[in-house]
């Protein structure tokens, strides 16, 4: 599709050309393979959460057995939407509820971050990442719970905040998200694929980053609450107030075999159907 001969002839076969260049370019299917990881001298082991992350997951294993040189066992767990999910020969799919998590994505939180805790230095997780990971990665922080995080996630999406500010306050009460998966996995190297639905693609906010730390901080989660007068649970207030579960920071040495590639986004899909416009004659 990407190399198709486009002309200007038939506006409305132009357009719509163009829409399915811009899809293409956020299919797993077709963008994975550009950005596959070097096979490790151990297991490879694949986690991951987000509406397209079983999609992935098939794909992660399709490319792998087309590959002669990847001998790596693969195995391990992604969660995905209710009716989103895919068969997968190693990699086990769980689906559970978006955008409000519920009991198995707080189930499959917690076994991705035993899946991570286990790898060895010899070893590779591969973090499969897409939209939608924030709600079906649960994992409260100490003292609040899933009917706390469930509070948590009802008040963000109330508020008119946008998903980035949204994810900033949510990787505050979480043990798994804002790069938290990334230190369980130490010291184990993770690489992260992501598919981005945060407006400037930063890595750290997509799912709330559990693979990515960021400058994100108490201090700016507490002003988020307070600008968009959020209600939230009298457990999650007293985690603000006392800042006692803070997320690694940039620069700290668990995170230092932790990689990342955006594969797909909607800056991406818009750059190729642009591309195909200037190649048929368009000021674009």
């Amino acid at each position: 599709m990407t190399n198709v001969a486009l002309s200007l002839s038939d506006p409305r076969a132009f357009l719509r050309t163009l829409f399915h260049i811009g899809v293409e370019a956020a299919v797993p299917d077709a963008v994975m393979g550009a950005h596959m990881p070097a096979p490790p001298t151990g297991k490879t082991i694949v986690v991951g959460a987000g509406k397209a992350s079983a999609q992935m997951a098939r794909v992660f294993e399709t490319i792998c057995a087309s590959q002669k040189n990847w001998n790596s066992e693969i195995s391990g767990l992604v969660v995905t939407q209710y009716g989103c999910g895919e068969a997968c020969n190693n990699i086990e799919i769980v689906e559970a509820a978006h955008p409000v998590p519920d009991d198995a994505g707080l189930d499959a939180a917690q076994r991705i971050l035993a899946l991570a805790a286990d790898a060895s230095e010899d070893d590779l997780v591969v973090a499969l990442i897409s939209g939608g990971g924030s709600a079906l990665l649960p994992a409260p922080a100490p003292g609040l719970g899933l009917a706390g995080e469930q509070e948590v996630n009802r008040a963000l999406l109330a508020s008119g905040a946008p998903i980035s500010a949204m994810n900033a306050v949510r990787k505050m009460f979480s043990t798994i998200k804002g790069g938290r998966l990334a230190v369980a996995a130490h010291p184990a190297p993770i690489m992260s694929l992501i598919i981005s639905d945060v407006p400037g693609d930063d890595p750290a906010l997509v799912a709330s980053g559990p693979t990515i730390a960021n400058d994100d901080g108490v201090e700016q989660a507490r002003a988020i609450v307070e600008q968009y007068a959020l209600d939230l649970p009298a457990a999650a207030r007293k985690i603000l107030d006392e800042n006692s579960n803070p997320p690694p920071r940039p620069g700290d040495k668990r995170l230092n075999g932790a990689g990342h590639e955006i594969i797909a986004s909607a800056a991406l899909s818009l750059d190729a159907a642009a591309k195909a416009a200037r190649r048929a004659g368009c000021e674009v």
